[in-house]
């Protein structure tokens, strides 16, 4: 991968985290931004 290629890659990726911020960050999306993860714990024996 040549350094040209490197540095599109980033800004896209910095484009995108950009976006992230901006919606994250708007007022409308707070029930969106709740998130609920279940956790499954079993206790194994090696």
């Amino acid at each position: 991968m040549t350094t040209t290629e490197k540095i599109a890659n980033a800004k896209k990726r910095i484009d995108e985290l950009e976006r992230l911020i901006k919606y994250w960050n708007n007022s409308e999306y707070d029930e969106a931004k709740i998130v609920d993860f279940t956790m499954k714990n079993k206790n194994k024996v090696a």
